[in-house]
């Protein structure tokens, strides 16, 4: 019998507690007493009786949660823990989940283990004693709350709370189980742990203890298994992958491999070149060298057989010059013959020149005398002629009034054309004067035309779509009925471009590259035109139908120069009359002030006094509005922009009196154009008519002149045949004349032919004997010439054999340079040094060079031609087929090479994984054959009881071992299903689907169908029966009494607050009251004994009353 005290320092609401036995003497004669104390905690009983290994044999506790003091001896099998709800059942409860080191959090109450300490104490204690045959298990904690630390001893010595753990484990207890405990406030938890949770709880509880073992193997090898099986799968894919975009590769990376092949050979081709270059220069070297010796000895040979022409050519010289002597000589002779021959034959042609004069001048005389004859005839003819003509001349006296006449005619003319003439040089003044004129007002207007360019550049250069709507606009024009402006950024003209922010800040800029239209019509035209058709994105407005232009102010501008305005927008610029009748309309410009700083200063008085709804000051726009609540004015400022658009200013009016000035010039022009060309008519007629009159004047003059001249030429052509007449020749006496000089001249040329005669004579011996000297002097010199001949000839031989020679020379020197220069690159090419020879393994001859030095191209060269055409033609054949290879990446190549490794290596991983996957696989199948089968048979044996719990109850329940896949051992899991009704079906027992009372009576027979199965030596169960109907819990308890009262069945702990009447009890069950009240017995007062007679004794009485 256990017993418990409570101490208390107060009298007012005094409590105590104590757990009393249901007296069942007259039952159980043989009840096992116990006896309370209130002395410290007593030694450990040495247990006898049917108590299993791990069962509680005694639980004592000390300021822990309601109790100061108390200690329980529970029975062996099923202990009923009775009291009203408050007295501290769950209390006996907790000291056996902490005491036995379970967490806080496991009865669901408080999450340190300082909240268990009874209230105003520092410490508390809770000592579980468990059954060993061996000898009894005492374990002590010790908590203290203000560090909430707990310290542990087991049989009074001190341990470490994983010692004790591990003591409480060996025993099979599991305070965290549900299975095995089950706290108040944890009931409604088992109903909703999964199935895979029930499966771990019930592992756990009631299976062997390599059960659950074996079961986190499976899972573990499974997840294993998983982890390997996505492994494998992941780097088979992978694998394939990589094989598949090596496959792809594959073709680039043989055709890399083939380029590659091509450019080693034409390295090799290449670095052979330099080789075979050195070999043909060093053979033409040694060819050269050769024939330049040849040459050498070629130059002797010629330099000896040249010096005995030369002694020969010597003396002919000297034989030469005494033969040229002697011609010299005759020459002279010869000369001085020749001058007197030259002299008397110039005298005979003197002498024929006389002659021939003489003849010369007889015939002039006679041609002379023949030319008289025929001009005294002809005059005589003329005069014949003249004198008839001078007969028919008619008399020129009446001739004069004519002439008078038309000299007054004439002269009228020309006083008319000079002032024609005069008229047109005044007009051609005129017109140059208004030319002049013209292109000053043309160069104003294109001025003009500049300004609106730049107008219309900022546009292009801002608003495009709208500059090409404007171009549009002016090629259009004929499309529409009325006005079109074009955009109002182009129209206005500022009259100062200082206000041009005034109006920009006013007038919104889509509003300002907006067309204009006096007409609906026409704008829907030009939009649907512009807009759809273009795809241009442009405004449009239109102009009110009657004109705002020249509306009035309210206000006249007179009234607010007193607070610094000047003007109103209206007035700052011009436009057309479209535009400005939309703008007044639309932006009331001329309601809008414009004004100065002075403004600004006295801004709160203007607003309050002008009630303007909009102003400008210097640089400001304030805007004015009345509040529709409170009728007051607010008013609001901004800075205001920058001008962008109409800073550029064209005087329209002035521009329009241009444009007018200009018409005015060129109809003065035309004017004066016409004009001229009457005035060259009247003066083409005039001029007609002068020559007319001068025509007519020069035939009367002419008239009355002819008599006179006739008359003039008759005396004249007398007085010549007179002067003819007289100068008459006698040719006979010329002829004899001649004659006789003839004749004297001839007498003279006879005697000089005898004289020349002579002289020739003389010559010709001269001759003689100078040609036999020249022929001597000829074979001399053929002799000479013919040796200076063979002579140059030899010499030539010698200057070109000598200039063979020196080619061949500076030949050889420039192949030897060229040999050495070879040599030293093909050295570098094949990276050698210049004083390193070429290893034996790479020489195939060893040709000797000029320099004395042995050098051969590599072996590698033997295959390859011999000859630089060969060479040049294989490097062109495989610099073409390289460059077929195009668009290769080496990096593709280093990809693919370092993929075949990752692939090798990757087969190798994955043959590994495989391995070790059919390991995992052959240890589950081993594992799983010894946890699944005693699985199955547990929770058969579960199942049965279970069900046969269910069919005592007229409902039907079963458990069974659920997998939705037989490999996965994470998922499996015990599934409950009940039916508490006929009616309906097997449903599985959730949170949700059944009554808590229908759930509280499965979890209590599930937790009955392990009682005998199970292996943990106790189970506790708080308050299960709370949520049962009458019925049930009745059915429960029979079970209950039935299945935790036989033998060889754990210790049972059942807490409820209240049973039913007429229960049916177990000698074996053990009944543990407790109580509290202000009236408790302190544990020093308490008496057992004495308390059961007074019980036998009330029972006694009580059928005499």
């Amino acid at each position: 019998m256990a017993t418990s005290s409570r101490k208390t320092s107060t009298s007012n609401s005094q409590t105590s507690k104590r757990v009393l036995p249901r007296d069942l003497s007259s039952e159980t004669p043989n009840k096992r007493k116990n006896s309370a104390t209130s002395t410290p905690l007593p030694v450990p009983l040495q247990s006898s009786g049917p108590f299993v290994e791990g069962s509680i044999v005694r639980i004592a506790m000390e300021n822990f949660l309601t109790y100061d003091t108390c200690e329980v001896s529970p029975g062996p099998h099923l202990n009923m823990i009775i009291g009203a709800n408050g007295t501290g059942k769950s209390s006996i409860m907790c000291a056996i989940c902490l005491g036995l080191a379970g967490k806080p959090a496991v009865m669901g109450r408080a999450d340190k283990v300082g909240f268990f300490v009874k209230r105003g104490c520092s410490k508390g204690k809770v000592e579980i004693e468990l059954y060993k045959a061996s000898g009894n298990l005492i374990i002590t904690r010790e908590i203290d709350v203000a560090k909430n630390q707990s310290f542990w001893l087991i049989n009074r010595k001190s341990t470490t709370q994983r010692e004790v753990e591990e003591q409480v484990a060996d025993l099979n207890i599991q305070v965290s189980n549900l299975c095995q405990f089950l706290p108040q406030d944890k009931v409604g938890e088992f109903a909703k742990l999964s199935k895979i949770e029930l499966l771990e709880a019930t592992e756990k509880s009631i299976g062997p203890p390599e059960m659950h073992k074996y079961h986190c193997e499976l899972k573990n090898f499974r997840e294993k298994e998983k982890q390997l099986e996505i492994s494998c799968k992941e780097k088979s894919e992978y694998l394939e992958k990589m094989i598949q975009r090596n496959e792809r590769y594959k073709q680039d990376v043989e055709r890399f491999y083939e380029r590659k092949r091509h450019l080693d050979l034409i390295e090799m081709l290449e670095a052979k070149r330099p080789w075979v270059e050195y070999e043909n220069v060093r053979q033409e070297y040694e060819e050269v060298k050769q024939a330049r010796d040849q040459v050498k000895e070629e130059v002797r040979k010629l330099k000896e057989g040249q010096n005995p022409i030369k002694h020969r050519i010597d003396e002919i010289d000297r034989q030469r010059h005494v033969f040229e002597a002697q011609i010299r000589e005759k020459a002279m002779d010869i000369k001085e013959t020749s001058q007197k021959c030259k002299q008397k034959q110039d005298i005979l042609e003197r002498n024929d020149k006389c002659i021939e004069d003489v003849k010369q001048t007889l015939n002039v005389k006679q041609n002379e005398e023949r030319d008289r004859q025929r001009r005294i005839s002809n005059t005589r003819k003329l005069i014949e002629d003249l004198q008839n003509e001078l007969k028919t001349t008619e008399n020129c006296e009446n001739l004069q009034p004519q002439i008078d006449a038309i000299t007054n005619d004439l002269r009228r003319v020309q006083d008319e054309k000079a002032s024609c003439e005069g008229e047109i040089i005044d007009k051609r003044r005129e017109r140059e004067t208004l030319e002049k004129e013209k292109q000053s007002v043309h160069d104003h207007i294109t001025r003009f035309e500049n300004l609106m360019n730049q107008k219309e550049d900022k546009l292009r250069q801002r608003y495009r779509d709208t500059y090409d709507a404007v171009l549009w606009l002016r090629s259009n024009r004929d499309k529409f009925k009325r006005r079109v402006c074009e955009p109002i950024m182009l129209t206005i003209n500022m009259k100062d471009n200082k206000n041009a922010k005034y109006i920009e800040n006013h007038i919104p800029s889509n509003d300002l590259r907006a067309f204009v239209f006096e007409s609906q019509e026409d704008m829907e035209v030009f939009l649907k035109e512009v807009r759809d058709n273009k795809k241009l994105r442009v405004n449009a407005v239109i102009a009110p139908s009657s004109s705002y232009a020249e509306k009035k102010p309210s206000r006249s501008l007179s009234e607010l120069k007193q607070y610094g305005f000047f003007s109103y927008l209206r007035e700052l610029f011009d436009a057309p009359d479209p535009v400005m009748s939309y703008l007044c309309c639309q932006y009331h410009i001329h309601e809008v002030p414009v004004g100065t700083e002075r403004t600004r200063e006295r801004i709160e008085r203007v607003i309050q006094e002008t009630r303007l709804k909009q102003i400008y000051t210097a640089e400001e726009k304030y805007v004015v509005k009345t509040s529709f609540y409170s009728n007051k004015t607010i008013s609001s400022n901004t800075s205001l922009k920058v001008a962008q658009f109409l800073t550029v200013t064209v005087d329209l009016e002035q521009r329009r009196q241009l444009e007018e000035q200009l018409k005015e010039i060129n109809r003065k022009l035309h004017a004066v154009d016409s004009g001229l060309i009457a005035l060259r008519e009247t003066n083409r007629h005039l001029e007609h008519k002068d020559n007319e009159l001068r025509q007519k004047k020069k035939e009367l003059l002419e008239r009355k002149t002819k008599k006179r001249q006739l008359e003039q030429k008759i005396s004249s052509k007398k007085e010549s045949l007179k002067l003819m007449e007289q100068d008459a020749c006698n040719l006979e006496e010329e002829e004899r004349k001649a004659s006789t000089k003839i004749k004297e001249i001839n007498v003279q040329k006879a005697k000089l032919v005898t004289e020349l005669t002579n002289l020739v004579k003389i010559c010709s011996s001269l001759h003689i004997q100078k040609v036999d000297l020249i022929l001597q002097n000829t074979t001399v010199i053929s002799e000479k010439n013919k040796l200076e001949s063979d002579y140059m000839a030899a010499s030539s031989q010698l200057r070109v054999t000598e200039q063979h020679f020196v080619e061949l020379d500076e030949n050889r020197q420039r192949l030897l340079q060229k040999c050495k220069e070879l040599m030293k690159r093909a050295r570098q090419v094949c990276n050698l040094g210049a004083e390193q020879t070429v290893p034996e393994e790479y020489q195939t001859q060893v040709p000797t060079i000029p320099n004395g030095h042995n050098s051969s191209p590599p072996m590698a060269f033997q295959d390859l031609p011999n000859t630089l055409d060969e060479i040049d033609a294989l490097l062109t054949e495989e610099r073409s087929r390289a460059s077929c290879f195009t668009g290769l990446n080496p990096t593709v190549v280093e990809e693919y090479t370092k993929r075949e490794e990752e692939i090798e290596q990757l087969t190798e991983e994955l043959k590994g994984k495989k391995v070790e996957l059919d390991k995992y696989r052959e240890n589950i199948s081993q594992v799983k054959e010894r946890w699944l089968n005693p699985l199955k048979e547990l929770v058969e044996k579960i199942n049965e009881k279970f069900s046969n719990f269910f069919s005592s109850m007229q409902c039907a329940g079963e458990v069974d071992l659920h997998a939705e896949n037989e490999e996965d051992y994470d998922k499996y899991g015990i599934r409950i299903r009940v039916k508490f009704r006929s009616s309906t079906q097997l449903h599985e027992l959730t949170p949700h689907h059944q009554s808590g009372g229908e759930r509280s009576v499965s979890t209590m027979l599930y937790l009955m169908a392990l009682q005998e199965l199970n292996r943990c030596p106790f189970r506790v169960v708080d308050e299960i029966n709370q949520g049962m109907d009458p019925i049930n819990e009745r059915r429960v308890f029979e079970m209950v009494v039935n299945t935790a009262c036989k033998e060889n069945t754990s210790q049972y702990f059942f807490i409820t607050p209240k049973l039913l009447q007429n229960l049916p009890y177990s000698e074996k069950m053990t009944v543990l009251f407790v109580y509290n009240g202000p009236h408790m017995l302190e544990p020093s007062r308490w008496n057992l004994k004495a308390f059961q007679r007074r019980r036998r004794r009330i029972t006694f009485t009580q059928p005499s009353q």
